[in-house]
């Protein structure tokens, strides 16, 4: 007979997510060992395993939620009926909550990726670029320019990244300064180079890129 699952099964596992969240992030995956997560969790090693059959599939599951999260993100925001400059800043501010608020995730999302095996990596990478391309998209309808030089778009979204993906390690929640202002501060930067028609000229996509 098949075992029951307990009521509250998914909020287990959730519990789980969380701790190792915390775990990989401060330690690394490879430097965090089951046993250490059962003990941050209070129980046995052969629960956690009941769970997850793997510390594979807990990093996946780490990594997943937040991808999940960020492409849900993108899902609503470009489903609005607003200019591409409204809906821009609303993801932007959207990524900053979430990485503020899911700091742990984002940082193991970051830095563990190559510890997943190949098939649930490309999951994973596969998310991030419908991400990175539905900013890309919103970044060539502020400026035209940019749809017709897509090497040159790409550098631009990745400044954008570039810009928020290591937030988490230096900005403070209940410092003075809010996620929001913070991703405002993104945006501005990035519609005052689109106004001001700075945005692709003088470079040279060959050099910035390499091969595409």
């Amino acid at each position: 007979m098949a075992r029951t699952q307990a009521a509250d099964y998914e909020q287990r596992r959730e519990a789980i997510v969380e701790k190792a969240a915390e775990l990989f992030a401060r330690a690394s995956f490879r430097g965090t060992a089951i046993t250490d997560l059962a003990a941050a969790c209070n129980t046995s090693k052969s629960l956690i395993y009941h769970y997850y059959p793997s510390k594979e599939d807990i990093l996946f599951a780490v990594m997943a939620s937040h991808i999940d999260q960020l492409g849900q993100d993108v899902a609503e925001v470009m489903t609005r009926e607003e200019t591409a400059a409204v809906r821009f800043r609303a993801l932007i501010r959207n990524f900053m909550r979430h990485y503020i608020g899911a700091a742990n995730r984002q940082k193991v999302l970051l830095n563990e990726l190559d510890n997943l095996p190949p098939e649930r990596r490309e999951i994973i990478l596969k998310q991030q670029r419908g991400i990175v391309a539905a900013v890309q998209h919103l970044l060539a309808a502020l400026d035209p320019r940019l749809a017709d030089d897509p090497v040159v778009a790409r550098v631009e979204t990745m400044l954008v990244f570039g810009m928020i993906n290591w937030t988490h390690t230096w900005f403070d929640p209940a410092g003075p300064i809010s996620a929001e202002a913070v991703a405002d501060m993104v945006v501005d930067r990035v519609l005052g180079r689109a106004d001001s028609g700075l945005t692709g000229q003088h470079v040279q996509p060959c050099h910035l890129m390499g091969q595409t």
